[in-house]
């Protein structure tokens, strides 16, 4: 299993070296809410734009706003590996194969609330799919475990199909709830590994 760090409670006075200290992470998760498609504002490629000089470790951006389709070169540009959007969002087609024209691996996501067949139409062309764990918009949420029930559902359409894409979860990952996990690919933890002083021997905890 791979761990991919939410940067959304860090130090952003002191993200330079909040950065440094998720060398041992598989990923770097941006999480980036626009204020409209989730009711909080994160941040935008102002503040992300020099990451990729900062650390080697892949970014994995996920795009919580309703236009995604307008941003995907901002994204494109700070290096990242995954772009994730939302089912619920506009231009879902046309924003995964403008993803995809930047040879950038394509993701999608859904509200706890949204039907996970909603995705089926995608799966044979996209590489990851992200069940959010919480509801979207903010950190340090509590694990809704009726959740893993998606998980499952792509597990299985996956090896019938043969598909290609990762699974991904995100909201509320921590040692205890870790043990949920079955059938994940990777794991997103923000608050559980930024709150504490050994970053590296949080991020193996939940390996």
């Amino acid at each position: 299993m791979k761990v991919a760090v939410s940067i959304l409670t860090a130090d952003f006075n002191n993200l330079e070296a909040e950065i440094k200290s998720l060398h041992e992470s598989d990923y770097i998760h941006l999480d980036v809410m626009d204020g409209h498609f989730v009711p909080n504002i994160s941040f935008g490629k102002a503040v992300l734009k020099n990451i990729k000089n900062i650390t080697n470790v892949p970014l994995d951006t996920h795009l919580m706003i309703t236009n995604p389709y307008d941003y995907i070169e901002d994204f494109v540009s700070i290096g990242s590996k995954y772009i994730t959007i939302h089912i619920e969002a506009n231009k879902v087609l046309e924003t995964l194969e403008k993803i995809k024209s930047y040879n950038v691996k394509t993701g999608l996501s859904l509200r706890p609330k949204t039907d996970i067949k909603l995705l089926n139409p995608y799966l044979k062309d996209i590489d990851l799919v992200l069940v959010m764990t919480v509801e979207p918009g903010f950190g340090g949420q509590s694990f809704m475990i009726e959740q893993m029930k998606k998980v499952e559902y792509l597990y299985e359409m996956r090896k019938k199909h043969n598909y290609k894409y990762v699974i991904e979860i995100d909201g509320g990952v921590n040692k205890e709830t870790i043990k949920y996990a079955k059938g994940v690919d990777i794991v997103v933890s923000g608050s559980y590994i930024l709150n504490q002083k050994d970053r590296s021997k949080a991020i193996k905890s939940l390996k």
